[in-house]
Protein backbone atom coordinates (compact mmCIF):
# COMPACT_ATOMS: atom_id res chain seq x y z
CA UNK A 1 0.00 0.00 0.00
CA UNK A 2 1.03 3.57 -0.58
CA UNK A 3 -0.25 6.73 0.99
CA UNK A 4 -3.75 6.22 -0.44
CA UNK A 5 -4.08 3.93 2.61
CA UNK A 6 -6.47 1.65 0.73
CA UNK A 7 -5.34 -1.38 -1.25
CA UNK A 8 -7.72 -0.86 -4.14
CA UNK A 9 -6.87 2.83 -4.34
CA UNK A 10 -3.15 2.13 -4.18
CA UNK A 11 -3.47 -0.39 -6.98
CA UNK A 12 -5.50 2.08 -9.00
CA UNK A 13 -2.94 4.83 -8.52
CA UNK A 14 -0.01 2.60 -9.42
CA UNK A 15 -1.83 1.12 -12.40
CA UNK A 16 -2.74 4.52 -13.77
CA UNK A 17 0.79 5.82 -13.37
CA UNK A 18 2.23 2.78 -15.10
CA UNK A 19 -0.24 3.01 -17.95
CA UNK A 20 0.02 6.75 -18.46
CA UNK A 21 3.78 6.79 -19.02
CA UNK A 22 5.14 9.98 -20.53
CA UNK A 23 1.75 11.65 -20.73
CA UNK A 24 2.02 12.48 -17.03
CA UNK A 25 5.04 14.64 -17.78
CA UNK A 26 3.50 16.60 -20.64
CA UNK A 27 0.81 19.22 -20.94
CA UNK A 28 -2.75 18.00 -20.58
CA UNK A 29 -4.70 18.58 -23.77
CA UNK A 30 -7.91 17.77 -21.91
CA UNK A 31 -7.56 20.70 -19.50
CA UNK A 32 -5.55 23.39 -21.34
CA UNK A 33 -6.55 26.26 -19.05
CA UNK A 34 -5.46 24.43 -15.92
CA UNK A 35 -2.26 23.23 -17.53
CA UNK A 36 -1.34 26.74 -18.68
CA UNK A 37 -1.74 27.94 -15.11
CA UNK A 38 0.41 25.08 -13.86
CA UNK A 39 3.15 25.83 -16.35
CA UNK A 40 3.23 29.45 -15.20
CA UNK A 41 3.46 28.34 -11.58
CA UNK A 42 6.19 25.87 -12.56
CA UNK A 43 8.35 28.64 -14.01
CA UNK A 44 7.91 30.67 -10.82
CA UNK A 45 8.79 27.67 -8.64
CA UNK A 46 11.96 26.96 -10.65
CA UNK A 47 12.96 30.63 -10.45
CA UNK A 48 12.47 30.42 -6.69
CA UNK A 49 14.95 27.54 -6.50
CA UNK A 50 12.91 24.48 -7.41
CA UNK A 51 12.69 23.17 -3.83
CA UNK A 52 9.66 21.86 -1.93
CA UNK A 53 9.10 20.25 1.48
CA UNK A 54 5.77 18.58 2.25
CA UNK A 55 4.68 17.17 5.60
CA UNK A 56 2.24 14.33 4.92
CA UNK A 57 0.23 12.44 7.51
CA UNK A 58 0.83 8.70 7.51
CA UNK A 59 2.47 5.87 9.41
CA UNK A 60 5.21 4.47 7.18
CA UNK A 61 8.15 6.06 5.38
CA UNK A 62 7.56 6.28 1.64
CA UNK A 63 3.76 6.14 1.81
CA UNK A 64 3.47 9.41 -0.12
CA UNK A 65 6.14 8.64 -2.69
CA UNK A 66 3.50 7.95 -5.34
CA UNK A 67 2.46 11.61 -5.12
CA UNK A 68 6.03 12.87 -5.12
CA UNK A 69 6.94 10.68 -8.10
CA UNK A 70 3.94 11.82 -10.15
CA UNK A 71 4.64 15.47 -9.31
CA UNK A 72 8.32 15.28 -10.24
CA UNK A 73 7.51 13.43 -13.45
CA UNK A 74 5.24 16.29 -14.40
CA UNK A 75 7.72 18.94 -13.20
CA UNK A 76 11.19 17.36 -13.51
CA UNK A 77 13.15 20.42 -12.42
CA UNK A 78 11.65 20.27 -8.94
CA UNK A 79 13.44 18.71 -5.96
CA UNK A 80 10.85 17.43 -3.51
CA UNK A 81 10.92 15.86 -0.07
CA UNK A 82 7.71 14.45 1.36
CA UNK A 83 8.12 13.66 5.06
CA UNK A 84 5.62 11.12 6.38
CA UNK A 85 4.70 10.90 10.05
CA UNK A 86 1.61 10.63 12.22
CA UNK A 87 -0.46 13.77 11.69
CA UNK A 88 -0.49 14.29 15.45
CA UNK A 89 3.31 14.61 15.30
CA UNK A 90 3.36 16.85 12.24
CA UNK A 91 0.85 19.31 13.68
CA UNK A 92 2.98 19.59 16.81
CA UNK A 93 6.01 20.22 14.58
CA UNK A 94 4.18 22.97 12.76
CA UNK A 95 3.17 24.61 16.04
CA UNK A 96 6.75 24.40 17.26
CA UNK A 97 8.26 25.70 14.01
CA UNK A 98 5.86 28.63 13.92
CA UNK A 99 6.54 29.47 17.56
CA UNK A 100 10.30 29.32 17.03
CA UNK A 101 10.10 31.20 13.71
CA UNK A 102 11.93 28.35 12.04
CA UNK A 103 9.41 27.02 9.50
CA UNK A 104 10.91 24.43 7.14
CA UNK A 105 7.71 22.84 5.79
CA UNK A 106 5.97 24.44 2.83
CA UNK A 107 2.81 22.35 2.56
CA UNK A 108 1.02 20.12 5.05
CA UNK A 109 -1.68 17.58 4.23
CA UNK A 110 -2.92 15.83 7.33
CA UNK A 111 -5.60 13.70 8.93
CA UNK A 112 -5.97 16.20 11.79
CA UNK A 113 -8.64 18.22 10.00
CA UNK A 114 -9.44 20.09 13.23
CA UNK A 115 -6.04 21.81 13.10
CA UNK A 116 -6.78 23.85 10.00
CA UNK A 117 -9.51 26.15 11.35
CA UNK A 118 -7.31 26.75 14.39
CA UNK A 119 -4.28 27.54 12.24
CA UNK A 120 -6.37 29.88 10.12
CA UNK A 121 -7.48 31.76 13.25
CA UNK A 122 -3.89 31.93 14.51
CA UNK A 123 -2.61 33.34 11.22
CA UNK A 124 -0.43 30.31 10.46
CA UNK A 125 -1.75 29.63 6.95
CA UNK A 126 -1.28 31.31 3.58
CA UNK A 127 -4.48 32.34 1.83
CA UNK A 128 -4.41 30.69 -1.58
CA UNK A 129 -7.01 29.26 -3.95
CA UNK A 130 -5.22 26.66 -6.07
CA UNK A 131 -6.06 25.60 -9.59
CA UNK A 132 -9.29 23.60 -9.36
CA UNK A 133 -10.44 25.42 -6.23
CA UNK A 134 -13.85 26.27 -7.64
CA UNK A 135 -14.52 22.58 -8.33
CA UNK A 136 -13.74 21.41 -4.79
CA UNK A 137 -16.79 20.39 -2.76
CA UNK A 138 -17.72 23.38 -0.58
CA UNK A 139 -18.21 21.11 2.45
CA UNK A 140 -14.49 20.30 2.65
CA UNK A 141 -12.80 23.65 1.98
CA UNK A 142 -12.43 26.94 3.81
CA UNK A 143 -14.65 29.54 2.20
CA UNK A 144 -11.87 32.14 2.48
CA UNK A 145 -9.25 29.97 0.81
CA UNK A 146 -6.89 29.08 3.65
CA UNK A 147 -7.18 25.28 3.42
CA UNK A 148 -8.95 22.58 1.44
CA UNK A 149 -9.64 18.88 1.34
CA UNK A 150 -7.40 17.29 -1.26
CA UNK A 151 -8.74 13.73 -1.55
CA UNK A 152 -10.51 11.19 0.64
CA UNK A 153 -8.94 8.34 2.56
CA UNK A 154 -10.91 5.36 3.85
CA UNK A 155 -10.54 2.75 6.58
CA UNK A 156 -12.64 -0.42 6.37
CA UNK A 157 -12.09 -4.20 6.43
CA UNK A 158 -8.86 -5.93 5.43
CA UNK A 159 -9.19 -9.71 5.16
CA UNK A 160 -6.94 -12.54 4.01
CA UNK A 161 -7.64 -13.60 0.45
CA UNK A 162 -7.40 -17.25 1.54
CA UNK A 163 -10.65 -16.81 3.48
CA UNK A 164 -12.63 -16.37 0.27
CA UNK A 165 -16.35 -16.12 0.97
CA UNK A 166 -15.78 -16.81 4.67
CA UNK A 167 -14.13 -13.43 5.24
CA UNK A 168 -15.79 -11.17 7.83
CA UNK A 169 -17.68 -8.21 6.37
CA UNK A 170 -19.97 -6.74 9.03
CA UNK A 171 -18.83 -5.88 12.55
CA UNK A 172 -20.57 -8.91 14.08
CA UNK A 173 -18.65 -11.24 11.77
CA UNK A 174 -15.40 -10.42 13.58
CA UNK A 175 -16.85 -11.98 16.73
CA UNK A 176 -17.19 -15.46 15.22
CA UNK A 177 -15.30 -18.18 17.14
CA UNK A 178 -13.15 -19.10 14.16
CA UNK A 179 -11.45 -15.70 14.28
CA UNK A 180 -10.26 -15.94 17.89
CA UNK A 181 -6.49 -15.25 18.12
CA UNK A 182 -6.49 -14.35 14.41
CA UNK A 183 -7.36 -10.64 14.40
CA UNK A 184 -4.86 -7.77 14.29
CA UNK A 185 -5.74 -4.09 14.81
CA UNK A 186 -4.09 -0.71 14.98
CA UNK A 187 -4.09 0.76 18.47
CA UNK A 188 -7.17 3.02 18.42
CA UNK A 189 -5.59 5.13 21.19
CA UNK A 190 -2.71 5.94 18.83
CA UNK A 191 -4.58 7.07 15.69
CA UNK A 192 -7.65 9.30 15.89
CA UNK A 193 -9.18 7.95 12.68
CA UNK A 194 -9.01 4.41 14.09
CA UNK A 195 -10.33 5.75 17.39
CA UNK A 196 -13.28 7.25 15.52
CA UNK A 197 -13.90 3.88 13.86
CA UNK A 198 -14.15 2.28 17.31
CA UNK A 199 -16.33 5.17 18.50
CA UNK A 200 -18.78 4.54 15.66
CA UNK A 201 -18.93 0.87 16.61
CA UNK A 202 -19.47 1.44 20.33
CA UNK A 203 -22.07 4.14 19.60
CA UNK A 204 -23.93 1.67 17.39
CA UNK A 205 -23.46 -1.60 19.28
CA UNK A 206 -22.44 -0.54 22.78
CA UNK A 207 -19.40 -1.42 24.85
CA UNK A 208 -20.63 -4.98 24.98
CA UNK A 209 -19.41 -5.31 21.41
CA UNK A 210 -15.95 -4.10 22.42
CA UNK A 211 -15.81 -6.61 25.30
CA UNK A 212 -16.66 -9.44 22.91
CA UNK A 213 -14.07 -8.20 20.44
CA UNK A 214 -11.39 -8.16 23.14
CA UNK A 215 -12.41 -11.70 24.10
CA UNK A 216 -11.20 -12.68 20.62
CA UNK A 217 -7.68 -11.93 21.91
CA UNK A 218 -6.69 -9.62 19.03
CA UNK A 219 -3.17 -8.34 18.51
CA UNK A 220 -2.64 -4.56 18.53
CA UNK A 221 0.20 -2.82 16.70
CA UNK A 222 1.18 0.76 15.92
CA UNK A 223 0.26 2.05 12.47
CA UNK A 224 -2.49 1.09 10.03
CA UNK A 225 0.12 0.00 7.49
CA UNK A 226 1.64 -2.57 9.84
CA UNK A 227 -1.74 -3.96 10.89
CA UNK A 228 -2.76 -4.32 7.24
CA UNK A 229 0.53 -5.91 6.23
CA UNK A 230 0.15 -8.60 8.91
CA UNK A 231 -3.18 -9.77 7.49
CA UNK A 232 -2.60 -12.93 5.48
CA UNK A 233 0.67 -13.70 7.25
CA UNK A 234 1.17 -16.16 10.07
CA UNK A 235 -2.08 -16.72 11.91
CA UNK A 236 -3.62 -13.29 11.18
CA UNK A 237 -6.58 -13.21 8.84
CA UNK A 238 -8.50 -9.96 9.35
CA UNK A 239 -8.83 -6.47 10.74
CA UNK A 240 -10.98 -3.40 10.37
CA UNK A 241 -10.04 0.25 10.68
CA UNK A 242 -7.13 0.19 8.26
CA UNK A 243 -6.47 0.80 4.60
CA UNK A 244 -5.21 -2.35 2.97
CA UNK A 245 -1.98 -3.81 1.68
CA UNK A 246 -0.43 -4.46 -1.72
CA UNK A 247 1.01 -7.79 -0.57
CA UNK A 248 -1.55 -9.80 -2.52
CA UNK A 249 -2.31 -11.71 0.67
CA UNK A 250 -5.33 -9.61 1.61
CA UNK A 251 -8.16 -7.55 0.20
CA UNK A 252 -10.12 -4.52 1.34
CA UNK A 253 -13.91 -4.59 1.59
CA UNK A 254 -16.55 -2.18 2.82
CA UNK A 255 -19.35 -3.26 5.15
CA UNK A 256 -22.83 -2.63 3.87
CA UNK A 257 -24.46 -2.06 7.27
CA UNK A 258 -21.73 -1.54 9.87
CA UNK A 259 -19.96 1.81 10.17
CA UNK A 260 -16.68 2.51 8.43
CA UNK A 261 -14.62 5.68 8.13
CA UNK A 262 -13.54 8.07 5.37
CA UNK A 263 -12.43 11.68 5.56
CA UNK A 264 -11.01 14.50 3.41
CA UNK A 265 -7.23 14.62 3.89
CA UNK A 266 -6.81 18.36 4.24
CA UNK A 267 -3.96 20.55 3.02
CA UNK A 268 -2.65 24.09 3.21
CA UNK A 269 0.40 26.26 2.64
CA UNK A 270 2.13 27.62 5.72
CA UNK A 271 2.28 31.42 5.80
CA UNK A 272 6.03 31.41 6.51
CA UNK A 273 6.80 28.63 4.03
CA UNK A 274 10.33 28.98 2.61
CA UNK A 275 9.20 28.00 -0.90
CA UNK A 276 5.79 29.54 -1.51
CA UNK A 277 5.91 29.38 -5.30
CA UNK A 278 6.67 25.65 -5.12
CA UNK A 279 3.92 25.20 -2.54
CA UNK A 280 1.38 26.88 -4.82
CA UNK A 281 2.48 24.70 -7.72
CA UNK A 282 2.12 21.53 -5.65
CA UNK A 283 -1.36 22.30 -4.32
CA UNK A 284 -2.53 23.45 -7.74
CA UNK A 285 -1.19 20.31 -9.40
CA UNK A 286 -2.75 18.12 -6.73
CA UNK A 287 -6.18 19.70 -7.24
CA UNK A 288 -5.95 19.82 -11.03
CA UNK A 289 -8.45 17.63 -12.84
CA UNK A 290 -5.63 15.66 -14.42
CA UNK A 291 -4.01 14.75 -11.08
CA UNK A 292 -7.35 14.13 -9.38
CA UNK A 293 -8.29 11.77 -12.20
CA UNK A 294 -5.01 9.92 -12.65
CA UNK A 295 -2.66 10.33 -9.69
CA UNK A 296 -4.43 10.34 -6.31
CA UNK A 297 -5.87 6.83 -6.58
CA UNK A 298 -8.88 7.49 -4.38
CA UNK A 299 -12.04 9.62 -4.20
CA UNK A 300 -11.48 13.10 -5.58
CA UNK A 301 -12.05 16.33 -3.69
CA UNK A 302 -13.52 17.76 -6.91
CA UNK A 303 -17.17 17.45 -7.79
CA UNK A 304 -16.41 17.02 -11.51
CA UNK A 305 -14.29 13.87 -11.10
CA UNK A 306 -16.22 10.59 -10.77
CA UNK A 307 -15.72 8.08 -7.96
CA UNK A 308 -13.17 5.30 -8.53
CA UNK A 309 -14.40 2.39 -10.61
CA UNK A 310 -16.82 0.20 -8.71
CA UNK A 311 -17.43 2.75 -5.95
CA UNK A 312 -20.28 5.11 -5.16
CA UNK A 313 -19.78 8.81 -4.55
CA UNK A 314 -18.19 9.35 -1.16
CA UNK A 315 -21.33 11.03 0.25
CA UNK A 316 -23.65 8.30 -1.07
CA UNK A 317 -22.81 5.64 1.53
CA UNK A 318 -25.54 5.53 4.16
CA UNK A 319 -23.34 3.85 6.81
CA UNK A 320 -20.48 6.37 6.61
CA UNK A 321 -20.25 10.15 7.05
CA UNK A 322 -17.13 11.71 5.43
CA UNK A 323 -17.48 14.76 7.69
CA UNK A 324 -17.82 12.73 10.88
CA UNK A 325 -14.12 12.43 11.67
CA UNK A 326 -13.71 16.20 11.54
CA UNK A 327 -16.63 16.67 13.91
CA UNK A 328 -15.24 14.02 16.27
CA UNK A 329 -11.78 15.56 16.32
CA UNK A 330 -13.08 19.08 16.87
CA UNK A 331 -14.23 18.21 20.39
CA UNK A 332 -10.87 17.33 21.92
CA UNK A 333 -12.26 17.00 25.45
CA UNK A 334 -14.79 14.36 24.39
CA UNK A 335 -12.19 12.67 22.19
CA UNK A 336 -9.67 12.41 25.03
CA UNK A 337 -12.36 11.10 27.36
CA UNK A 338 -13.25 8.35 24.89
CA UNK A 339 -9.57 7.57 24.26
CA UNK A 340 -8.97 7.12 27.98
CA UNK A 341 -11.88 4.69 28.17
CA UNK A 342 -10.64 2.72 25.16
CA UNK A 343 -7.21 2.57 26.78
CA UNK A 344 -8.73 0.50 29.59
CA UNK A 345 -9.66 -2.17 27.05
CA UNK A 346 -6.65 -2.26 24.72
CA UNK A 347 -3.88 -1.14 27.08
CA UNK A 348 -1.12 1.40 26.64
CA UNK A 349 0.37 1.84 23.18
CA UNK A 350 3.49 -0.28 22.75
CA UNK A 351 6.24 -0.08 20.13
CA UNK A 352 8.29 2.47 18.20
CA UNK A 353 6.77 5.02 15.86
CA UNK A 354 6.45 3.03 12.59
CA UNK A 355 6.84 6.17 10.48
CA UNK A 356 10.07 7.06 12.29
CA UNK A 357 11.48 3.73 13.50
CA UNK A 358 15.02 5.11 13.92
CA UNK A 359 13.85 8.26 15.71
CA UNK A 360 15.59 10.62 13.28
CA UNK A 361 12.87 13.06 12.21
CA UNK A 362 13.18 15.47 15.11
CA UNK A 363 11.81 19.02 15.13
CA UNK A 364 12.67 20.29 11.65
CA UNK A 365 12.89 17.39 9.19
CA UNK A 366 13.24 18.29 5.53
CA UNK A 367 13.65 14.69 4.35
CA UNK A 368 12.50 11.26 5.55
CA UNK A 369 16.09 10.51 6.59
CA UNK A 370 15.72 13.20 9.23
CA UNK A 371 17.97 15.82 7.69
CA UNK A 372 17.30 19.00 9.63
CA UNK A 373 16.49 22.41 8.23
Amino acid sequence: MRFTRTAWAGALALGVLAASGATVATASTDHPTEDAALQKLYKEAVAEGGRLVVYAGGDKPGQADYLKDAFVKKFPKMKVDVVVDFSKNHDARVDNQVDERHVVADVVHLQTVDDFPRWKKEGVLEKYRPVGWNKVDSRIKDKDGYYTGLFYFAFANVTATKLGGKAPVEAADFLKPEFKNKLVFTYPNDDDAVLYYFKELTDRYGYGYLKKLMAQNPKFVRGTQDSSDLVGTGNYVANFGSGGSESGLSQMTFPKKSPWVAWPQTGAILKNAPHKAAAKLYLSWLLSKDAQTHDIGTWSARTDVPAPAGRKGIFEYRNMNPLGLGEFMSDRTALDRYKARINLYVGDVQGVNPSDPKGVLGLYPVSQSGTQG
